[in-house]
């Protein structure tokens, strides 16, 4: 027994010594021969936290080249700083804005015939494209560039419909104009329809149909009421739901219209089981109005043939931290635009209990540092006029709600993109079940 396990003993001493040769053999090689490519991949559970839902494992990697002419030992700072991050949430809110004046948009406003006067910047007569030249970067995820192709083949002979206020209008015109550059414009229908209410793009090619239904409560607002009062009917759903009806996938939004005070004000009271209130908080009107929606949903969407998706608020920028000619991002990662959590949180409440499943967007992080992105002034192309004419009206005219195209929003449709699609794929963070 004494020799046997004196034996055992040995070869385990000359396995360890083995075992350390080789990890030394391999650096020394690595440290002196820049040429050679280092890798690193490992396994790692990646959480998109701007998700409701959790996406799967996946593979993660880094590639040194020789055309990219890094040292040894930039090279494995970089691999042990990659390294280090595996294993951490994958949260793409968490991250920032670089500039990058090389870069260039997918498309321009000036190629893209589905966008509305007050996105076309450009066309309007702003003199400075900065905001084109900003890319958000997660700190732990490997956020990948969008591509149109890819979409268009991955929602092939299916319908989505985006749903919501002007905010998600802003939203569906990126998408639009992102879809349109990837296709062969002799093969786009829905030019025709110029109605802000209601948008079409039909890519023939795919099969694919993407709409726009206008409604910024989600609920039924009824501006001819017998009471002679505009009253928001909390416990009826959109008069234009049945446009929901059959939809493959589903993008909703709303809140904007919600906490709009004086003159933007739309409603006059709310209505709910038959009761006129004029005293009803507005968030409370707010829960009733969401779990009208969230009934809805359940009631007529099929999970198994529906995608259902719900993006955040999209942050505006008054007061100190007004968007009048401002060209530049805020730097400060300290920086918290105003709105209204409570209407948040009750979006993320009424998700959680839903019954099917619905996958949150949430970009209003990374879009409150992006003041330098909105219309501003530029809304349309009599912004001269204002300014000569309408100097003490400028604050009211000033747009600093909507956003420029190219611009945020296309990081949105990246994101939602990313998310909402698609099977994995090695070295990225865009993991999720397909549509």
């Amino acid at each position: 027994m004494e020799i046997s396990s004196a034996i055992s003993e040995r070869w385990r001493s000359l396995t360890l010594a083995s075992f350390m040769g080789c990890i030394l053999f391999i650096y020394i090689i690595t440290l002196n021969n820049p040429t050679i490519n280092l890798v690193i991949s490992s396994s790692s559970v990646v959480t998109l936290s701007t998700m409701e839902e959790q996406p799967q494992s996946l593979s993660s990697a880094i590639v040194v080249t020789e055309t990219e002419q890094v040292s040894p030992t930039i090279a494995q700072k970089e691999i042990k700083q990659r390294a280090n991050r595996i294993g951490k949430k994958c949260d793409i809110n968490d991250g920032k804005w670089v500039h990058k004046p090389e870069g260039k948009p997918i498309y321009y406003d000036s190629d893209c015939p589905f966008l509305e006067e007050k996105m076309n910047c450009r066309s309007n007569g702003r003199p400075d494209f900065e905001y084109h030249n900003w890319v958000w970067e997660p700190r732990d995820c490997d956020f990948v560039q969008f591509n149109g192709t890819d979409m268009l083949e991955k929602l092939r002979g299916k319908r989505m419909i985006v749903v919501g206020d002007s905010m998600n209008r802003n939203q569906w015109e990126s998408l639009a104009c992102l879809l349109y550059s990837a296709v062969d414009p002799a093969q786009v229908e829905g030019l025709e329809v110029k109605s802000r209410y209601r948008k079409l793009f039909r890519a023939k090619d795919y099969d694919f149909t993407l709409e726009f239904d206008f409604s910024p409560f989600l609920v039924k607002f009824n501006n001819d009421h017998e009471s002679g009062s505009k009253v928001l009917q909390l416990d009826k759903i959109s008069a234009t739901s049945d446009n929901w009806l059959d939809a493959d996938v589903m993008l909703f939004n709303t809140g904007h219209w919600w906490v709009h005070l004086g003159k933007f004000k739309t409603w006059d009271v709310f209505e709910h089981k038959g009761e006129l209130l004029e005293e009803m908080k507005t968030v409370e009107a707010f829960k009733i109005a969401m779990k009208t929606w969230a009934q809805w949903i359940d009631h007529n969407v099929n999970p198994k043939r529906t995608k259902v998706l719900f993006r955040s608020i999209s942050p505006e920028h008054h007061g100190d931290h007004w968007c009048y000619n401002v060209t530049k991002p805020i730097q400060s990662e300290s920086y918290a635009s105003f709105y209204p959590h409570s209407l948040v949180d009750v979006v993320q409440d009424t998700i959680r209990k839903m019954r099917t499943p619905v996958k949150y967007l949430n970009i209003t992080k990374l879009s409150q540092y992006r003041r330098d992105a909105h219309p501003g002034l530029y809304r349309n192309s009599r912004w001269k006029v204002v300014m000569e004419r309408y100097k003490r009206h400028i604050p009211s005219f000033v747009d600093c709600s909507h956003w420029c195209l190219p611009g945020v929003p296309d990081t949105w449709n990246r994101m939602l993109w990313l998310v909402s699609s698609w099977p994995c794929r090695k070295g990225s963070a865009r993991c999720s079940n397909p549509i």
